[in-house]
């Protein structure tokens, strides 16, 4: 079985989408959400810069975005999905669970919720590499931190206070290297409270179907069984941990044996290379590399 792995914020880089931009079909995708979001999708995945593209309000609708459309290309023969943080929603899109409008509309809501949240405190994240998960939880807990993402393969992202960062940062925990990220915010952590409730009113209103394939949930590795409780997950993971481990565990134990993180594609596919041994893994950086991705998905559907 082959799985669709949609990426997280951070993925996203200047300039990513031009070389897609070439191709009709994921043009005429970027521009129908574009519309949907009332975001120029095209303009942000050529032209903006880093730090613009880094704002949560752009990054997160340009990721789902350019995930749903290069998803799109492939057609289908997958057996499972899932999405890392905000890729969860492309993940639902691509599951069958919310159309491409629908996905990017509340996608537009959460990246504004989370931006608005962010905005209220100094906070922000950063990775932490290698160590021992115990010692790692101490020094979190000592500096008023929270893991916010169990990425596995040896990487945790501590969340909170700016200043317990830059603590965290200056004293690494033994056996560990800590490198800040360039993010908004503190995200998947209690500071995301005033989002988590601003998405929940949101979401009242959106419409959802049952998934068409398995769709693994951030929250606890589980099968998402249907729109409704996608629909109730996704509001309540702005504010918990992403377990992202436990997702490609789920997966190994599925009988996963092949896995298309698709664009913007990097991060996932070099964690699965370290967790997930024996299953193949491609990472769809480029258009190039379509040819490839769906005999993947032709030999292991």
């Amino acid at each position: 079985m082959l799985v669709i792995a949609c990426p997280g914020q951070g993925s996203q880089t200047p300039g990513f989408m031009t070389p897609w931009l070439e191709l009709d079909q994921y043009a005429n995708t970027i521009d129908s959400l574009s519309a949907a979001s009332g975001i120029d999708l095209k303009l942000h995945g050529t032209e903006s810069d880093a730090d613009t593209i880094r704002d949560t309000a752009i990054a997160q609708p340009l990721i789902v975005a350019a995930s749903i459309a290069s998803a799109g290309l492939l057609g289908g023969g997958w057996g499972a999905v899932a999405g890392h943080s905000v890729g969860e929603i492309a993940a639902a899109s691509v599951a069958g669970i919310l159309t491409p409008e629908a996905a990017i509309k509340l996608v537009r809501k959460r990246g504004d919720a989370m931006a608005s949240a962010a905005a209220l405190e100094s906070t922000s994240m950063a990775a932490i590499l290698g160590g021992e998960i115990e010692v790692i939880l101490e020094a979190l807990t000592a500096n008023d931190l929270t893991p916010a993402n169990f990425n596995g393969a040896g990487q945790i992202v501590a969340a909170g206070a700016k200043s317990g960062i830059e603590a965290l940062v200056a004293a690494p925990p033994a056996g560990s290297r800590v490198i800040p990220l360039q993010v908004a915010g503190a995200f998947h952590t209690k500071y995301m409270q005033p989002a988590v409730a601003a998405l929940d009113e949101y979401s009242k209103d959106v419409a959802t179907a049952d998934p068409s394939v398995t769709i693994w949930s951030n929250q606890a590795a589980q099968p998402v069984a249907s729109g409704a409780e996608f629909l109730k997950l996704i509001v309540g993971q702005v504010a918990n941990p992403v377990r992202w481990d436990l997702c490609m565990e789920a997966m190994v134990a599925a009988g996963v044996t092949a896995l298309i993180e698709v664009s913007p594609a990097g991060a996932l596919a070099g964690l699965a290379k370290r967790a997930m041994p024996g299953v193949e893994i491609l990472a769809l950086k480029t258009p190039d590399q379509l040819d490839a991705a769906k005999q993947l998905i032709q030999d292991h559907a």
